[in-house]
């Protein structure tokens, strides 16, 4: 993940208040899509602050469900949701499991972080078994993931020289269904692509702003980069885009999720 793994070296808390916020919703979907069901052993690739561990965990139980993720506060945090998970610190492009160990590999928002995805996509594939699913989602960054799509349309509508060419539309790989379907067609068979939809709640524009200027994610990694006056201009045009929320509010978001067969 070089570079892009810096991003996510901060409290687990923080990102739970950031993009965690779509993450429960999200591994729901995440296991419907790949057909999750009791009396299987699952692997989630990426695990980040735990929200899909829990999600297979309560169809699964705790036992059967491992994890990874190479950032080590990450892991902990997952740690602390679900103690009866085997979890680890390892990178996706080298899983510490034996071969087809798995009837199902997940991985939440984490291929388009990967220095290397076709590798990446291998090993989920060689841990899984023969038969079973590999599956795998990442945002809609420039159509439906409503929070990052305003986001950089406001930062770049600011500093068009600087922020449009880190437009996560831009710079993130897979973020399209075609795109996402070819890395997987690549590694598995009978692959489809669906959407999931889900939402996040926001007491307060405050409430939806307070993770940015933290650092966390590429998004929060510009806003934290600018000064005290840039994030001010930056604020007000993001809110002014979102069409001045005042009272609690909600925003939509899309992932794409893709799924194979061993």
């Amino acid at each position: 993940m070089g570079d892009q793994q810096a991003m996510f070296r901060g409290p687990a808390e923080v990102y739970d208040r950031f993009v965690g916020r779509y993450s429960p919703g999200l591994a729901r979907g995440m296991c419907t899509a790949a057909g999750v069901r009791s009396g299987q052993r699952a692997l989630d690739v990426g695990c980040g602050s735990g929200a899909l561990v829990v999600a297979l965990a309560v169809i699964l139980g705790e036992e059967n469900v491992a994890g990874v993720d190479p950032a080590e506060p990450f892991v902990e945090a997952a740690q602390a949701k679900v103690p009866g998970a085997r979890l680890a610190v390892a990178a996706a492009e080298s899983l510490p499991f034996e071969d087809g160990v798995f009837d199902a590999t997940l991985s939440q928002l984490v291929v388009n972080f990967l220095s290397d995805p076709d590798a990446g996509l291998r090993e989920m594939a060689r841990v899984t078994r023969t038969g079973g699913v590999v599956a795998g989602c990442v945002w809609d960054y420039g159509g439906g993931m409503t929070m990052l799509r305003t986001f950089w349309e406001a930062a770049a509508a600011l500093d068009p020289g600087r922020a449009r060419p880190l437009m996560e539309q831009h710079t993130m790989r897979f973020s399209r269904p075609e795109e996402l379907g070819e890395l997987w067609q690549s590694n598995l068979t009978g692959v489809t692509v669906s959407a999931i939809d889900v939402e996040a709640s926001y007491e307060t524009f405050d409430d939806l702003w307070a993770p940015f200027p933290t650092g966390v994610g590429p998004a929060g990694a510009y806003a934290a980069s600018l000064d005290a006056d840039a994030q001010e201009q930056l604020r007000d045009e993001f809110r002014r885009g979102l069409g001045w929320p005042e009272d609690p509010f909600t925003l939509a978001a899309r992932a794409w999720c893709a799924v194979g067969t061993v």
